[in-house]
């Protein structure tokens, strides 16, 4: 969990009483603090710079088929 979905909210979602005002709120809260979380991964992962690609040979008998790296 990150620093957003902390273990308290997570235990106040958790041990609200079922159907009540305060169970909602709290489930409410969990939500849109996880929502948050997944944008700021989302956020992370297209900040990553993009590996480079090699370009493919163009002529010969070698490369020109497959690129492949390790």
């Amino acid at each position: 969990m990150s620093s957003v979905t902390s273990a308290t909210t997570v235990n106040n979602a958790s041990s609200a009483t079922p159907g009540s005002a305060g169970s909602a709120a709290a489930l409410l809260v969990l939500k849109k603090s996880m929502n948050l979380d997944a944008a700021n991964a989302a956020a992370l992962i297209q900040a990553l710079p993009q590996p480079a690609q090699p370009a493919l040979a163009t002529s010969g008998n070698l490369g020109t088929k497959l690129n492949t790296y390790a």
